[in-house]
C-alpha cells in the first residue's frame, strides 16, 4: 500500500482481500498475453482507490488528486475492466458471498415479465 494519507473512500484491507486476487489474475492474464507493460507501474489497490474516489465524490477524472496514479491511467484501467466485464465479475462474486453469508441460495434469477427472461 502507499504511504499517502488514506481517503474515506479507500478500500479496507478486508475488502481488498476479496477483490485483489481477481484483479491480480486479470493483470497476470494480460501480461501472459503480451497486452501490458513489462512490469506493473501502479499498484492495483491504488487504481481501485482512485476509481472509488471518483465514484463517491463525483469529480471529473482529470481532477483526481495528485497523490493517486495519473487520471488517464486510472481511467484506462476502469475502461478496460468495464469492457472485459471484470467489474461485473467482481460484482457477481461479492453478491454470491453476501448471499452465502446470509444463508440464501448462491444466485437468484429474477424473471422480468416485461422482458420475458
Amino acid at each position: 500500500m502507499t504511504s499517502r494519507r488514506a481517503y474515506r473512500t479507500d478500500l479496507s484491507d478486508a475488502r481488498w482481500e476479496l477483490i485483489g486476487p481477481v484483479l491480480a489474475r486479470w493483470r497476470q492474464a494480460r501480461a501472459e498475453a503480451g497486452l501490458g507493460l513489462a512490469g506493473p507501474v501502479h499498484d492495483l489497490r491504488e487504481i481501485v482507490n482512485a476509481i472509488l474516489y471518483v465514484n463517491r465524490t463525483g469529480i471529473a477524472w482529470e481532477y483526481l488528486p495528485h497523490d493517486f496514479p495519473p487520471w488517464k491511467t486510472v481511467y484506462d484501467y476502469y475502461a478496460k475492466w468495464e469492457a472485459d466485464r471484470t467489474t461485473r465479475q467482481i460484482h457477481d462474486m461479492l453478491v454470491r458471498k453476501v448471499r452465502e453469508r446470509a444463508g440464501r441460495a448462491r444466485s437468484r434469477r429474477r424473471r422480468s415479465p416485461a422482458r420475458g427472461w
